[in-house]
């Protein structure tokens, strides 16, 4: 026994180890591939990347957000670190059976930490093993979050947890046994009903069992290092390794999720100048390698989990997008083409082979065959992405906010649809039409600039426009930024019209563009036509610096001397799109203001009693969390909190709501868009609000208003919605709760409220 263990376990650690550096080794090579990222922007503040890896892994700060799940996975994860050296002992076990480490083997510290990891360990895997079962991929429907994972794979990791676990717990059970432990002491408090069954043993089976499950252990865990060095594609197991690279890399160093700003267009590691581009500027991704090296971290650090399938809006509307398959597949075809492209193949953008035939003499034929496939194509061309896939997407930020290894699905997504939109030209035919309106009249309905002031004149109060009304913004104390839709579009400009009038009410002076200002680009960058939002962007911030009285020079760039502080340049926006744009993406292009949500300003001033809801607005009401209001730029509680003062609303949350709340639809530029796959996704979330029975039905976003306003009024025609339910915008419940009350004789009824107090 003792010799066939010691053979066994010897031959595996050598080749383990071997086939293991080798897999290294090739993994970066791999990354490496992928193009390199602007300098300093995945490396900066290297102290604060460690402490977020650290807060992360030790915190399980994302993991956590599922319960049960995160804390089996948290001991599962940090016993398979924090255990390494009982693989030390079992190896001088194989040589001497009552083996101990030097130091530390009969430190009693030491013996507790190691039985009571040991069984949490096991523990903590038959949980995950419990809830994988439970939600297995076999399931009707789109209902487990495994669908589409690899199944066996994660079998073969789980088992190889359970019996490395339980040879960890019985060999500490045996070295008890050995040392002659005769009743319950801290080293052994756990263990000990175990030591005392195998004191019955004799010394010689003690050393065979002591053998065996030391030769198990080893042979377990060796085995599995040998098939994962031969499998580098294996996330379901490389993720414990790349996960930490993944996380240091990350976008934000602050270890905040990779949401609001998209990141600058790059070719070769450089920001593409958009005024004079190079020749041999690469637009977008059409072929895998064109990722950056970081994108490749991403495909292989997957763990397959699924949460981020289980929370996204197109899934869950039977659409064939699944973040999680997405980067599989991303994930399957660069390690599938790899050995190509690594002989030095690859194609220019003519489609010309860049290698000889005779560097690639040697390289498979499989790899050969995956590099002729397109990156997005159909099954019939062999695609690795449909393009129904691609263009499924909303970029909610639900996969980014709830993936636990922090990989960037929609900077990926925005990528490819980039290619496909400025090279190919290749989208849904009706966002063309919403192109062509930004490209002649500045927003996506195609209207004339001067109908952008017409809610102006249903207003009973003056509303000053910059460079008409006043000079410029030091005169106010905010900008308000309309929007597209708070102008134009009949439903949101109720809102429009609601705010200014709070605006007024409390006495907080306000300007707008009017008839200067333009779209910010949102729908065109998501769409993936990055030069329309750069010339949006670029005119934009030209009219909104000279509006806060800041002086260019003959580059379009701000003087030095004009140039003023962030907090002199406040913004308010009802729209969280444009909020996102103006406030994360805007400097990007030389603009740098401080930007608020409108929930934020009206917050602030029912803080301040400049404005005191006092007209009791009845009903139950459920508030939908706009995604670029929520996961995006993370202002969940001003709206709820603004609700919660209204005397007689009773809130009720949907199932799905703030981190994990459900899109509309309409992001990404979805709302230019056709839904001609699956359900609505703006029906599942109004099937979801009308689940609770409400009255009303808030949010804080001109586009969710739409969208939820054209579902309830269906639902209202079909029959399956009353008709006193009531979509609206959180400032127009405020405006209903703030005016004084009206008797039916048209007559202001005589305030029984109390006055607003005066300004602090």
């Amino acid at each position: 026994m003792q010799l066939a263990a010691i053979i066994v376990s010897l031959v595996l650690i050598a080749v383990g180890v071997a086939l293991f550096g080798r897999a290294i080794v090739q993994i970066f090579r791999f990354m490496m591939l992928g193009r390199p990222v602007p300098a300093g922007t995945r490396s900066n503040d290297p102290v604060l990347r460690t402490l977020t890896v650290a807060r992360e892994f030790l915190g399980h700060t994302r993991m956590n957000k599922w319960g049960v799940v995160g804390v089996a996975h948290w001991f599962v994860a940090v016993g398979f670190f924090s255990l390494l050296l009982t693989i030390v002992n079992a190896i001088g076990q194989l040589f001497k059976a009552d083996w101990m480490l030097p130091l530390i083997g009969d430190w009693a510290p030491y013996n507790v930490f190691v039985e009571f990891l040991g069984t949490m360990t096991v523990l903590g895997i038959l949980t995950l093993i419990v809830i994988r079962q439970l939600n297995r991929p076999d399931r009707p429907g789109r209902k487990s979050r495994f669908a589409g994972s690899n199944t066996g794979q994660a079998y073969f990791v789980e088992s190889v947890i359970l019996v490395v676990g339980v040879c960890i717990f019985t060999l500490h059970a045996l070295e008890g046994a050995q040392h002659h432990v005769d009743g319950y002491e801290a080293s052994f408090f756990l263990s000990y009903p175990l030591v005392s069954a195998f004191q019955d043993l004799d010394v010689s089976t003690l050393q065979n069992l002591t053998y065996f499950f030391a030769g198990l252990k080893i042979a377990t865990s060796f085995i599995w290092m040998i098939t994962v060095a031969l499998k580098t594609d294996m996330g379901v197991a490389w993720h414990r390794f790349l996960a930490f690279p993944n996380i240091w890399f990350k976008r934000k160093a602050d270890g905040s999720a990779s949401l609001g700003a998209l990141l600058p267009m790059t070719s070769e590691g450089k920001e593409i100048d958009w005024e004079d581009p190079d020749e041999d500027t690469v637009f977008g991704v059409s072929q895998v390698e064109q990722f950056s090296w970081k994108g490749l971290l991403d495909f292989s650090t997957c763990t397959e989990c699924g949460r981020c399938q289980s929370q996204c809006p197109a899934w869950n509307t039977g659409k064939p997008l699944s973040p999680k398959l997405l980067i599989m597949s991303l994930r399957d075809h660069a390690h599938a083409k790899a050995p190509y492209l690594l002989a030095g193949g690859g194609k220019s953008m003519e489609g010309e082979e860049k290698a000889t035939a005779e560097q690639l003499a040697d390289v498979p034929a499989t790899a050969l065959a995956e590099a002729e496939r397109p990156l997005v194509g159909t099954l019939e061309e062999g695609g690795v992405i449909d393009p129904d896939v691609l263009w499924s997407c909303t970029t909610c930020g639900a996969c980014v906010e709830q993936c636990p290894v922090d990989i960037e699905h929609i900077d990926h997504i925005v990528d490819m649809r980039r290619y496909q939109v400025m090279i190919e030209s290749a989208f849904p035919s009706e966002a063309g039409t919403m192109l062509k309106n930004l490209e002649k009249k500045g927003n996506p309905w195609g209207l004339a600039k001067k109908q952008r002031l017409e809610w102006t004149k249903e207003v009973d109060f003056e509303v000053p426009v910059v460079g008409k009304d006043i000079e410029d913004l030091t005169e106010v104390e905010y900008l308000y930024w309309v929007g597209c839709a708070g102008a134009l579009e009949d439903r949101a400009k109720k809102t429009t019209k609601a705010f200014a009038e709070l605006l007024h009410m409390a006495g907080v002076t306000f300007a707008i563009m009017g008839g200067d200002e333009k779209c910010t680009g949102d729908s065109a960058r998501r769409l993936g036509n990055e030069p329309l939002f750069q010339q949006l962007g670029a005119e934009n911030v030209m009219s909104l610096n000279a509006a806060f009285g800041e002086e260019t020079d003959d580059d379009g760039k701000v003087t030095d001397e004009s140039r003023k502080p962030k907090s002199a340049k406040k913004i308010v926006a009802t729209c969280p799109h444009c909020l996102n744009t103006l406030g994360n993406e805007y400097p990007q292009l030389g603009g740098d203001y401080e930007v608020i949500h409108h929930t934020q300003l009206l917050q602030h001033l029912i803080d301040e009693g400049k404005l005191v809801p006092v007209t009791p607005v009845e009903g139950l009401i459920t508030y939908h969390d706009p995604c670029y209001l929520g996961r995006h730029n993370k202002i969940y509680t001003p709206p709820r909190e603004i609700m919660d003062k209204v005397p007689g609303l009773r809130q009720q949350e949907m199932h799905r709501h703030k981190e994990r709340g459900f899109c509309c639809g309409a992001g990404g530029a979805r709302m230019w868009m056709e839904e001609r796959i699956g359900k609505r996704i703006n029906t599942e979330r109004v099937d979801e609000a009308l689940s609770l029975n409400p009255d009303i039905v808030s949010t804080a976003c001109p586009f969710c208003l739409v969208m939820l306003t054209d579902s309830v009024n269906g639902k209202k025609n079909e029959g399956a919605a009353k008709e006193s339910l009531q979509v609206v915008d959180v400032a127009q419940l405020l405006l209903d709760s703030v005016k004084t009350p009206v008797d039916p004789a048209g007559q202001e009824e005589p305030a029984d409220a109390p006055e607003p107090e005066p300004a602090k």
